[in-house]
Formats: structure tokens, C-alpha cells, sequence
């Protein structure tokens, strides 16, 4: 059957970054090595990180989870924490190694700047991923997390000084529409779109590629956020079927039949030996009559 393989894709530069981050802190550390939470959303990735010896300390609540630390070092993982758990980790002594991507610091540092010069930011985010707590953590009060339409309807801001910003990792076209309801609300508000350009990439890749196959697949975690995106982007935009597969094993070929042509992407996170068991797994099967 024939794959078009959609690029880019895979690991990003903050992937990259973080583990490399992360190897050489083993290396260097003789004492034991934790990360607070999936250095990277991919369970393949993490799997890996603890067979060399770098322990997952994974709870909800990331200020309770340095309480489960019992010494040594701490990475914090590429989606960045607050500066509350900074804090935390200083007063119990830990030894933290910050492997936040540079897109997501730059995104710390604007909204901590618009809060410092009395703006409310509008933040939008996917509740229950560690980059919107982060971010949220630079001003409590002045930073107000939004998902979706009805979370900007219920916003009350009062003022002329008023931000609207967002997660590195969303839907393009989504947060784009999402960002002019924000400003339909308040004209005045100031637009910061901080989707990174890794995100942005794959996902218009992912969008011109539907046009010309017939399904696609992406590979990554449940976890992945900019992986979702990827599936979500392709359904709405490139109209055409996507699933998600964290590994070969969860590809349903069912999917494929009737297609002659299936694209494959992968989220900035996967590991790129997951990505070429899928392709070569579906360049091996028999094309339909």
C-alpha cells in the first residue's frame, strides 16, 4: 500500500533539548534522579528515561508531588512548571534541573511581564495539562485559563489592560477562532499567539497531505497534546479520516480498507522508530483491487 510520510514530524527542538537535558544530568548525577512528570508526553520515551535510571514521580498536583522526593535531583519536565513549584523544590533542598522548552519559557516570561504591568491575560489552554499550570502559576488571579467558547463567555475583566495569549501546542485554526472570540468581547484586548512553530509546521503538513490520501494516521500518546491536535486538524480541515496510535499494535487495519494511499504523521514527542514500524508495517500490506 502506498504511505505518504508527512513532514515534518516527530521530535521537536524542545524534545530534543530535554533529553538531552535529561542524559546528561543522568550521567553527570551520582545521587538518584526524578522527573516530575512525563519529561515529554510519550510513554514509549518515559519508558525509556527509567530504564536509564531517571525515576517518574507523575501525581496530578505537582507541588505534591516533590513531596514524594526523598533528596537528590529533580527535571522539570519540557512543559514547564510554576515558579510556585521553583519554590518548593528550593526550600526541600532539591537539587532542579529546569529542561522546559524555550518555546513554553518565552510564553512564561510574556505572561509574567503582562501581569507585572497590571494586564489580565486571557490564556487559552487544555485544563489538566501541566503547560497551562505552569503559565498560570506566574500570576494567580491575573491569568485566567479558557478552553473553549463558553469559558470566554463566562469572563468578567474589567479595564483597558487585558492580553490574550495561549498554549504552545493547540489547533492552529481552533485557537485562532478562539482568540477572535476573546476579542470580540474586549477589541482592546492585546493578541500574543504563542503556538510554536514545530506545532504549527506539522499541523498545516498534516492538512495538505489529506488532501491527496485517503486516511491518516498519527502516532503518539493520548497524552501528547500537539498528537490530538494533529488528529483533530486533519478530521476538520483536511476532511479526511485520522486516528491516533500510540504504538503499531494499536493500528486497526480496518481503518485502511478501501484506501489507496495513507498518510502518517507523527506527534513532537514520538520516537521515530514507533513512526517507521507503522509505515513499513502498512507499505507491506496488499493494496485494495
Amino acid at each position: 500500500m502506498e504511505v505518504v510520510k508527512i513532514t515534518p514530524r516527530g521530535y521537536c527542538h524542545g524534545v530534543v533539548d530535554a533529553f538531552r537535558i535529561a542524559k546528561r544530568v543522568r550521567e553527570e548525577t551520582a545521587g538518584p534522579v526524578h522527573m516530575l512528570g512525563m519529561l515529554v508526553h510519550n510513554t514509549h520515551a518515559t519508558d525509556d528515561l527509567q530504564a536509564q535510571g531517571i525515576a517518574l514521580v507523575d501525581p496530578p498536583d505537582r507541588l505534591a508531588g516533590l513531596d514524594q522526593i526523598k533528596g537528590g535531583t529533580v527535571i522539570f519536565t519540557a512543559h514547564g512548571v510554576s515558579p510556585q513549584v521553583k519554590q518548593r523544590a528550593a526550600e526541600l533542598g532539591l537539587n532542579a534541573i529546569d529542561a522546559t522548552c524555550s518555546d513554553v519559557v518565552r510564553t512564561h516570561e510574556l505572561v509574567a511581564d503582562l501581569a507585572g504591568k497590571g494586564y489580565e491575560v486571557v490564556y487559552i489552554g487544555r485544563k489538566g495539562h501541566p503547560e497551562p499550570e505552569g503559565v498560570v502559576g506566574e500570576a494567580p488571579g491575573k491569568v485566567h485559563l479558557v478552553q473553549d467558547a463558553a469559558d470566554i463567555d463566562a469572563l468578567d475583566l474589567k479595564g483597558d489592560r487585558i492580553a490574550v495569549t495561549c498554549q504552545t501546542t493547540l489547533s492552529v485554526w481552533d485557537t485562532e477562532d478562539l482568540i477572535d472570540r476573546v476579542r470580540s468581547r474586549y477589541p482592546q484586548a492585546e493578541v500574543h499567539n504563542e503556538i510554536c512553530r514545530a506545532t504549527q509546521e506539522r499541523q498545516e503538513a498534516a492538512v495538505e497531505a489529506a488532501k491527496d490520501v485517503d486516511v491518516v494516521i498519527v502516532v503518539g500518546s493520548s497524552r501528547s497534546s500537539n498528537s490530538l491536535r494533529l488528529v483533530e486538524v486533519v478530521k476538520k480541515l483536511g476532511r479526511k479520516p485520522a486516528y491516533l496510535v500510540d504504538r503499531l499494535e494499536d493500528l486497526d487495519v480496518a481503518w485502511l480498507k478501501g484506501a489507496k494511499k495513507v498518510g502518517v504523521t507523527s506527534g513532537a514527542s514520538t520516537p521515530s522508530q514507533l513512526t517507521r514500524r507503522v509505515i513499513e508495517y502498512i507499505e507491506a500490506l496488499e493494496p485494495p483491487e
